[in-house]
């Protein structure tokens, strides 16, 4: 990725923000967090642009995004991913940005696939108990903003929160996002915003 250092800043700044909030950055909060001014900020996203790594809808506020299949450089084939924060698996949390790293070679070697677009998860509860993904446990997330039913996804509720569910479609159309235990009741949403697919699940006995 040909990036410059504060573009690839204003790059994290608006994945972490979008993960985090479920929408992207203004310009003035780019320029505040990079310590730049709105005009040089506004310069290093439109080289975003030009390069194809950032879009941007004309004439509307918080429109930045990164194409699904952007892989920023710390989301690369490694043995690192960032650490973005904390997922509920029981009753939907707010939750928190931070700028860790989960080192896998720290806790499983080198016995990692080679996925792209990838960031960490560490999840809070037992609702997903019965498929294997416990409270402590680890998920490795492919970052998506679209899921097939049966998948397992994070996903951005309306109320702003994020939950780790399975997704799945009612009859009427609506979300449904399927615990895996009995203790819990289904969440079920007329829509809600799909921030990533779960494809790995990691643990620390």
């Amino acid at each position: 990725m040909n990036v410059t250092p504060k573009q690839l800043q204003v790059l994290n700044l608006i994945r972490d923000c979008r993960l985090a909030n479920g929408y992207s950055p203004t310009m003035q909060e780019l320029a505040d967090q990079v310590g730049v001014s709105k005009v040089t900020v506004f310069e290093h996203v439109q080289a975003l642009i030009k390069k194809g790594i950032v879009s941007r809808e004309p004439n509307k506020a918080r429109s930045l995004s990164i194409p699904d299949d952007s892989v920023l450089p710390d989301e690369e084939h490694s043995l690192s991913w960032p650490l973005l924060g904390r997922i509920a698996a029981g009753m939907p949390i707010q939750k928190f940005q931070q700028d860790d790293q989960l080192e896998v070679e720290s806790l499983f070697g080198t016995r990692i696939g080679d996925q792209g677009g990838t960031f960490a998860l560490q999840v809070e509860g037992e609702s997903m108990r019965d498929e294997g993904i416990l409270d402590g446990d680890y998920v490795l997330v492919q970052r998506a903003s679209t899921a097939r039913p049966g998948q397992r996804v994070i996903a951005l509720l309306p109320d702003g929160e994020s939950t780790l569910k399975t997704f799945l479609r009612e009859p009427d159309g609506r979300i449904r996002l399927q615990p895996a235990n009995p203790d819990f009741k289904p969440i079920i949403v007329e829509s809600c915003q799909i921030q990533g697919i779960v494809i790995g699940v990691m643990r620390r006995y």
